[in-house]
């Protein structure tokens, strides 16, 4: 049995300290660790995005990052997005415009398409796409995540 190691992430602004086995992946201490089970586990392989958390700002797939990378670092989930009950502009748009059906692959999208708002304020349709290529949905065509994430940037712009 390897040897656990000291961590402290600071997880939606509150930190957290564990003792991990090295080969820990995020993704698992995330839902296993702290019971933060909006991550979801869908490939293991960085293919599909249902995993994606921010950590120190930046959009990462938590099944590829060990926990013990995280170390010291400031990381966000979707549970960690709304504040004070109150959705985020994203949130709201996934809501009104039908930007999910079985949901599954919804908290890595919203993740991905935060991350692409903050990096661009008014992206195109096809810039959105372009951005979510390493988020895969199985049920909605993507044409609604997209109305979606189009709909929460005219938002955040006062539209």
């Amino acid at each position: 049995m390897p040897n656990k190691v000291p961590i402290t992430i600071t997880v939606n602004g509150r930190a957290r300290s564990a003792e991990v086995e090295p080969r820990t992946l995020l993704v698992h201490f995330l839902r296993e660790s702290l019971n933060l089970t909006g991550t979801k586990i869908g490939c293991d392989t960085s293919q599909c995005g249902a995993c994606v958390v921010k950590m120190d700002g930046v959009t990462v797939k938590s099944c590829t990052a060990f926990a013990v990378q995280a170390d010291g670092a400031d990381v966000t989930t979707i549970e960690g997005l709304a504040q004070d009950g109150n959705l985020t502009a994203v949130q709201e748009a996934f809501w009104n415009n039908h930007g999910l059906q079985c949901g599954y692959c919804t908290a890595g999208m919203i993740m991905t398409v935060t991350e692409i708002l903050e990096r661009n304020a008014n992206p195109s349709a096809e810039e959105v796409r372009a951005g979510l290529e390493g988020n895969m949905c199985r049920c909605t065509g993507y044409a609604n995540i997209v109305k979606a994430a189009l709909a929460a940037a005219a938002v955040q712009q006062g539209g």
